[in-house]
């Protein structure tokens, strides 16, 4: 299986940057793996390990857990919960992870999070900006609002938002099944047709 594969699958990024605004309000929580970036890389957690009150414990994406439920934060995002409604599979961890301007995660590898490994991981970009460069093995893969992807981040990878803005994604951890390793396995989804080629792809059509 590829190492990135965008889903066919598409939400609405204003609706998601509307509930964003409200959870700000909040607080992000700092990653505690401080080791792996520069500057400011936080969390707002979705859903955690059952049970799990203490927000920096309700943001661990635990590998041995095998129990996980939606956090307080998600009851005041109708948005996300409806975004969530759209995966047919178990849903581990879910987390808002921020990437504010000017910082940088540094190169590593997630253990087991990898298709062929059981484990999903999904970003949806819910704020980007043309200053994010997401590395995977070597290679950028340029994620766009409302866009859903899957990266196999068992590989090495790396990020730096380098633009004015900050870059926050919902980050999705899934269990394969059925339904999931079917969106994995259709055809890519065409990319969005801007400029020039959009006016080429209309004047060949009214040809």
């Amino acid at each position: 299986m590829r190492d990135r594969i965008r889903l066919d699958l598409t939400f609405d990024s204003a609706a998601l940057q509307d509930d964003l605004k409200r959870l700000e309000s909040a607080g992000w929580i700092d990653h505690f793996v401080t080791q792996n970036y520069d500057g400011d890389w936080s969390v707002i957690p979705l859903r955690g390990p059952a049970g799990a009150t203490h927000p920096v414990m309700m943001i661990y994406s635990d590998p041995t857990c095998s129990e996980f439920e939606d956090t307080p934060f998600l009851k005041d995002a109708p948005h996300f919960q409806e975004a969530l409604q759209a995966f047919k599979c178990r849903l581990y961890a879910v987390r808002l992870m921020k990437l504010a301007s000017g910082s940088r995660i540094k190169e590593h590898t997630d253990h087991e999070l990898s298709a062929e490994e059981g484990t999903a991981r999904l970003h949806i970009p819910v704020t980007t900006n043309d200053g994010v460069r997401f590395v995977l093995n070597g290679s950028r893969v340029v994620m766009k609002e409302g866009e859903c992807w899957y990266l196999r981040l068992s590989d090495p990878h790396a990020v730096e938002n380098t633009g004015a803005e900050d870059r926050v994604h919902l980050v999705i951890d899934a269990e394969m099944n059925p339904w999931l390793q079917a969106q994995l396995e259709a055809p890519q989804p065409p990319p969005e047709q801007t400029g020039w080629a959009q006016r080429l792809s209309r004047l060949f059509k009214a040809s």
